[in-house]
């Protein structure tokens, strides 16, 4: 049991640094007006996710849930 608890930290640094680089391969609809409440883009209908896109939405999902649990374990084993 002593060995899991040295892994939590090294495994929340490996958790982190997949859900950055997954967060960023996501792709952004807006554009700097949607920061302030406008919208720039033109077409204004609402895109599903397909393919890829839906795929990296769900790894960034389940990624951030691994996260969380592993903060929580952490925080529980001290």
């Amino acid at each position: 049991m002593n060995t899991l608890i040295d892994y939590i930290p090294v495994i929340q640094i490996v958790l982190s640094i997949l859900l950055i680089i997954i967060i960023l391969l996501q792709q952004s609809e807006e554009s700097l007006g949607g920061a302030f409440g406008g919208s720039d883009s033109f077409d204004t209908i609402k895109k599903t996710r397909r393919g890829g896109e839906k795929v990296v939405f769900n790894t960034a999902i389940i990624i951030a849930i691994l996260f969380i649990i592993t903060s929580i374990a952490s925080f529980l084993v001290r």
